[in-house]
């Protein structure tokens, strides 16, 4: 409501605002004097009324509203709702007073802090408090000009008003230093850390934070610098409100230069309070961030925190089996970046991504020969190309390889943690959780360091009993059987030992692969096929009594609980089997037709009198018929092939070799029908233009198309059978039992 002149020849009071109370209400006051108008706002008494005289009552209740009408009109509009249907001018001073008039005993009174439903941080760990200026009083200019980065204008405040430093909002409880790091305003806030002392470093806003805590969560290493340097207890406070360390803050955010800096200052015992929550927690987070460099020199000094809880209540051991990209094993290369991988050498306890080829070593050296090869290429392609390192991936397999390398470092000292433990020690721990996830995992990396540290531990049973071996057979590990295979000799004991459930090692082969094992594999046929291979594999290497075993929980042999657990995927790969032969079938007779035809309608026609082709002793032509009978000779192959495919019974036997022998043989030749089809249709071409080889050679580039994209499409299916069929399979690396110091 905007104020209104009242007819009186003393002057207008001011206008009531929410920091001039205290001005206005005296000014006010005077005025109500000066206009006979105080006695009825000052009253103590109750006001007169009707049945006391009509005429003492009229009086009284004109001067009232005359007073009440002053005071709504200088009240201001922002504060007219506050009186706004207030019938008498006392109450409507009364509350004015009550909402705007300053406590005497303290001038800015602290909201407590359970009352106050905010929090100093956001999800992205940046501050989002809600200063008002007017939460600082008299100091107003002041906070206007900390936020504003005016240093001279807040240094001259500050020569008059040195109190103001430490001056804390009436309801964030901020302090300027708090609002400078709000602000990012690094200038202002480390200006204000030389004035202040280490004790005004440690004020703390309404939530618990301080300016310390501030810097933590913007990531500003140096205003943090700045203030640890004057109070290095600002190290140990902990930071609202989980209660964690600076150090803790700024790894969980992600700030990892302020990260770096802080642990060069941070003492070890602060990483060990809480049975090391805090360094567990911090190494968790490297794994997290592929961070590894404070993680690796944390865990050398507390080798401890390995098996310590973090926040969550993990174990960094668990989370570093857990980090798939930090083992060569979770990596899949093709051959060109194994061979790059191989060749870069990562110098020990670097953090700088750069690659570093090794030729220290002597000319006899092969390792040095084929590095010297790669320096030789690489400045050969630099030529060539500007940046072939990020071209060819060369920087992105180094920092493979570099955390790799980073993350076996840290697991050797985690290690530490467990030499000279008995198996008894281990069973139940989180090392046994952490070591049956690695097989899970196929980390054969993590296995074997763990063996190294405490070959007992291959003595750990998981879930109801199971052994490592029955566990990597379960979850088709190939690696890790591999690696347990060498490592233990598959002694007769071994072979037999069942789990609690009487599961053997064959009932571990009986059940369905792990969904992620299974989309590996190419179509549900060869997924069977797989299958199959695994069962018939450890079939091999078990003793025969194991065969006739029934388990307590199916009450069936391996054999039986194989062909419950997959039938579903027996009829997915016959019906996807099928699907293929019928669509090669239709192609198949089509070239059939195709060929036949053209057979008998050669290119140029037939001699009328002999009815033998014109161009019979064209070179071209003999090429024509031979394309054209192998092209339909093959097709014929073809689709009686997948004539067979389609009638075939489909047992699971028929899955190992059977099946696959005729989707081969299949494919092969209709591949082979349709390259000796384009064949016979280009020579056709060259008999009929001749000379006109302008015209031909674009014919042949698109008579190449339906080739191409057959090959692009399905040739690679027909390899990948072959191989799973016909190749080495994947339990052809298993080799030989080694002994226990070999395989390490």
């Amino acid at each position: 409501m905007a104020a209104t002149t009242v007819t009186s020849a003393i002057p207008n009071p001011p206008v009531l605002n929410q920091y001039n109370y205290e001005d206005w209400s005296f000014r006010i006051k005077l005025y109500l004097l000066a206009e006979d108008l105080w006695d009825v706002v000052e009253a103590t008494t109750e006001p007169p009324k009707p049945e006391d005289g009509e005429a003492e009552f009229k009086a009284w209740r004109k001067k009232d509203a005359k007073a009440l009408i002053l005071i709504q009109n200088y009240c201001g509009s922002a504060n007219y709702s506050l009186i706004w249907g207030t019938e008498t001018a006392k109450a409507a001073w009364n509350t004015l007073a009550e909402m705007l008039n300053p406590a005497q005993e303290e001038l800015f009174p602290l909201v407590p802090r359970e009352d106050l439903n905010i929090n100093p941080t956001s999800n992205d760990g940046n501050e989002s408090i809600l200063v008002h200026i007017d939460e600082f009083g008299l100091h107003q200019p002041f906070i206007v000009n900390v936020i504003m980065g005016d240093w001279d204008l807040v240094r001259e405040y500050l020569s008059r008003n040195p109190e103001a430093i430490r001056e804390r909002g009436s309801i964030s409880g901020a302090t300027a230093l708090h609002l400078a790091v709000s602000y990012e305003n690094v200038n202002m806030a480390k200006a204000l850390v030389e004035l202040m002392t280490e004790e005004d470093l440690e004020i703390q806003d309404a939530n618990g934070a301080t300016a310390m805590v501030y810097a933590s969560n913007k990531g500003i290493t140096e205003l943090a610098k700045c203030m640890i340097e004057k109070n290095k207890k600002l190290i140990s406070l902990p930071c609202p409100p989980d209660n964690i360390i600076p150090l803790v803050r700024a790894y969980s955010i992600g700030h990892w230069e302020l990260a770096r800096y802080l642990y060069s200052v941070t003492p070890l015992e602060a990483l060990l309070q809480d049975d090391g929550c805090g360094g567990a927690e911090i190494v968790s987070e490297s794994f997290r961030a592929k961070k590894l460099d404070i993680a690796l020199d944390l865990i050398r000094r507390c080798p401890n925190l390995a098996v310590a809880k973090n926040y969550s209540g993990l174990t960094p051991l668990q989370l570093c089996v857990t980090m798939r990209s930090g083992f060569l094993n979770g990596m899949h290369l093709k051959f060109w970046q194994q061979w790059i991988y191989d060749c870069i050498h990562v110098r020990p306890d670097s953090a700088v991504y750069d690659i570093r080829i090794n030729v220290e070593k002597g000319e006899d050296d092969p390792i040095n020969k084929r590095d010297l090869i790669v320096r030789s290429g690489m400045g050969i392609l630099r030529g060539l190309v500007p940046n072939p390192r990020e071209l060819f991936g060369i920087n992105h397999i180094y920092k493979m390889k570099w955390t790799h390398e980073r993350t076996s470092e840290i697991l050797h000292s985690m290690c530490e943690v467990i030499k000279d433990k008995s198996s008894k020690q281990l069973q139940g721990s989180v090392v046994e959780a952490a070591f049956f996830e690695a097989i899970k995992q196929g980390h054969v990396e993590f296995i074997r360091e763990i063996f190294r540290a405490n070959p007992p531990a291959f003595g750990l049973t998981g879930e109801n009993g199971k052994s490592m071996l029955q566990f990597a057979i379960e979850c088709r590990q190939e690696k890790v059987y591999f690696f347990l295979y060498k490592f233990t000799g598959i002694a007769p004991h071994l072979l037999t030992r069942t789990d609690q459930f009487s599961n053997t090692l064959l009932h571990a082969a009986a059940s369905l692969s792990p969904i992620a094992q299974l989309n590996q594999i190419q179509g549900a046929a060869l997924q069977m096929q797989r299958e199959l291979q695994w069962f018939k594999e450890i079939e091999n290497i078990v003793p025969p009594k194991i065969l006739e075993v029934v388990n307590i929980t199916d009450g069936m042999t391996a054999r039986d609980l194989f062909t419950k657990n997959h039938k579903e995927l027996a009829k997915e790969g016959e019906r996807s089997m099928k699907e293929i032969a019928t669509s090669c079938t239709v192609v198949g007779a089509l070239i059939i037709t195709i060929m036949f035809t053209a057979a008998f309608t050669v290119p140029g026609g037939n001699n009328g009198n002999t009815g033998m082709p014109l161009f019979l002793n064209e070179k071209l032509f003999k090429v024509f018929i031979v394309s054209d009978a192998l092209s339909l000779f093959s097709s014929t192959t073809s689709v009686m092939t997948f004539l067979g495919v389609l009638t075939s019974r489909y047992a699971e036997a028929d899955f190992l070799k059977s099946l696959p022998t005729k989707m081969i043989i299949g494919l092969f030749t209709l591949f082979f029908s349709i390259a000796t089809m384009m064949v016979a249709f280009v020579s056709t071409l060259f008999i009929m233009l001749g000379e006109n080889s302008w015209i031909v050679i674009p014919v042949i580039l698109l008579a190449s198309a339906p080739v191409v994209s057959f090959a692009w499409m399905q040739f690679p299916l027909l390899v990948e059978i072959f191989i799973s069929t016909y190749g080495a399979g994947i339990f052809a690396k298993k080799g030989k039992p080694l002994a226990a110091t070999d395989v390490l």
